[in-house]
């Protein structure tokens, strides 16, 4: 559940999930059948393939979700956990699990289920296990070097093999319904049976070949949310008065003097026009990153107020469009630029004798608002960044 924590369920409220969907994947193993090790090694004497047909079922539907979800914007695929790949330790751990499956008829997690429900052979399975983890943390400086050879990294085959997500679902989800095919087909022949599926059966099936692509294709055709929101943001850009939305520099000055606390000023340049100058207290979120889960709680704050900036007007207006599809602050869009802002209150001049009084009026605020602004981040430095959401991926697996 890492990619929807925290933005959609909370930490605490994930542990409760979790809980319900494992006392519902455990019920449904248990009612499968995969607390029988007659089912479950039918797989290897082919007589049964419930085992092949349940989890490449459970696979390829969690494939076609997570690919529709991430591509809604439900989920954020950046955000899941990809196990490292260590060749030798693979190839040697699933020998050693396949051999056990057989001897003993279980995996780890169907001898749990098995267990769950008093079978001895299950509780057998789970204490071996229980061993067999003991030995190999305890003989770890052994086992250390064949374990962390040929360390390739978080690998996805569709990578490997130059494939697009969803091209390689495509491809999954046919094997597995050849394959679903042709067990039934070797299961009638060494059970010398010729059981011919009801015809409503044979519909429903079917039904859910057909819906699987649909969604597949679905995917493919429709694009990602964060292009759904660019493009909205550039027609908006074309037909959006933004003139209610703009705050002159002196007003924004005011508001950092006053209400630097109560208002985030968003810098929508690149890290390096950033890091060169900007306004005080401005954080920098460029505005191809402005859709990253990570600035979520900026956007969607209630009890500040956000001000956009940029040097080009159009990023800046992109930025506030973005930032309203996005989140359910209230935005502003600072008028001007950061050159701007920084020759109005940094790169002072004092007028002439010649000036007006208004012109003296607006010398002496900015020169006072200058050094005010200087004197409360020299006071504060670090205190008034943003609490930005972290995100990592969450490690997993069954």
């Amino acid at each position: 559940m890492g990619p929807l924590v925290p933005s959609i369920l909370s930490n605490e409220f994930s542990l409760v999930i979790a809980l319900i969907a494992g006392i519902g994947f455990g019920f449904v193993l248990e009612q499968a059948g995969f607390s029988s090790t007659k089912k479950l090694v039918g797989l290897f004497y082919g007589y049964d393939f419930t085992v092949l047909k349940v989890f490449f079922t459970a696979g390829v539907t969690a494939m076609i979700g997570v690919l529709l979800f991430g591509q809604i914007g439900i989920l954020d695929l950046s955000m899941i956990y990809i196990n490292p790949t260590f060749l030798w330790s693979a190839l040697v751990g699933g020998a050693i699990m396949g051999v056990g499956f057989i001897i003993g008829g279980f995996c780890p997690g169907t001898s749990v289920c098995a267990a769950a429900i008093g079978k001895l052979d299950g509780l057998a399975f789970v204490f071996g296990s229980g061993l067999g983890v003991l030995m190999f943390a305890e003989g770890y400086p052994m086992f250390k070097d064949i374990y962390l050879s040929e360390s390739w990294g978080a690998l996805l085959i569709n990578e490997q093999l130059g494939l697009s997500k969803v091209l390689f679902a495509f491809i999954l989800a046919a094997i597995a319904f050849v394959a679903f095919y042709l067990t039934r087909q070797i299961e009638n022949k060494v059970n010398r049976t010729t059981v011919q599926l009801p015809k409503s059966r044979i519909i429903l099936y079917s039904s859910a070949v057909v819906f699987a692509f649909l969604v597949l294709t679905v995917v493919a055709l429709m694009p990602d949310r964060n292009s759904r929101l660019e493009k909205k943001a550039l027609q908006a850009l074309q037909n959006t008065d933004f003139t209610p939305l703009q705050v002159p520099a002196d007003k924004l000055a005011g508001e950092i003097v006053s209400n630097y606390y109560k208002i985030n000023i968003i810098d929508l340049r690149n890290p390096v026009a950033f890091k060169s100058y900007h306004l005080p207290f401005a954080i920098n979120i460029p505005v191809d990153k402005l859709t990253d889960r990570q600035w979520r709680t900026i956007l969607d704050q209630k009890h500040k107020v956000n001000f956009f900036y940029a040097d080009d007007p159009q990023i800046a207006k992109k930025g506030i469009l973005l930032a309203g599809y996005l989140g359910k602050a209230e935005n502003y869009l600072l008028s001007g630029s950061s050159s701007d802002f920084k020759k109005l209150f940094f790169d002072l001049t004092a007028p002439g004798a010649d000036a007006s009084k208004q012109e003296v009026n607006n010398y002496h605020f900015r020169n006072k608002a200058a050094n005010d602004m200087k004197i409360l981040q020299d006071a504060l430095k670090n205190s008034t960044e943003p609490v930005v959401a972290k995100t990592s991926k969450i490690k997993g697996g069954c």
